[in-house]
């Protein structure tokens, strides 16, 4: 297989799990807010917490996506 092609199906996979990974993220906030909720009695405050900072991740995932993009042209 011609290196060309590597590459680009290479790139093809790191895209293709970017939303994965943004839902992953956001998930893995919401939810461990959720416990900790539970486990603190401070419903729904860590509820929020998390699911912003899950949000803050998801948002560096793609900004990070978007400047290897920019590197790779």
């Amino acid at each position: 297989m011609k290196k060309e092609t590597r590459e680009m199906f290479r790139e093809l996979g790191y895209y293709s799990s970017l939303g994965f990974s943004v839902a992953l993220a956001i998930f893995i906030g919401l939810f461990f807010g959720l416990f900790l909720d539970r486990w603190l009695g401070t419903a729904p405050w860590l509820m929020f917490s998390g699911f912003g900072l899950g949000i803050a991740a998801a948002a560096r995932n793609m900004l990070l996506a978007l400047k290897k993009s920019r590197n790779t042209k």
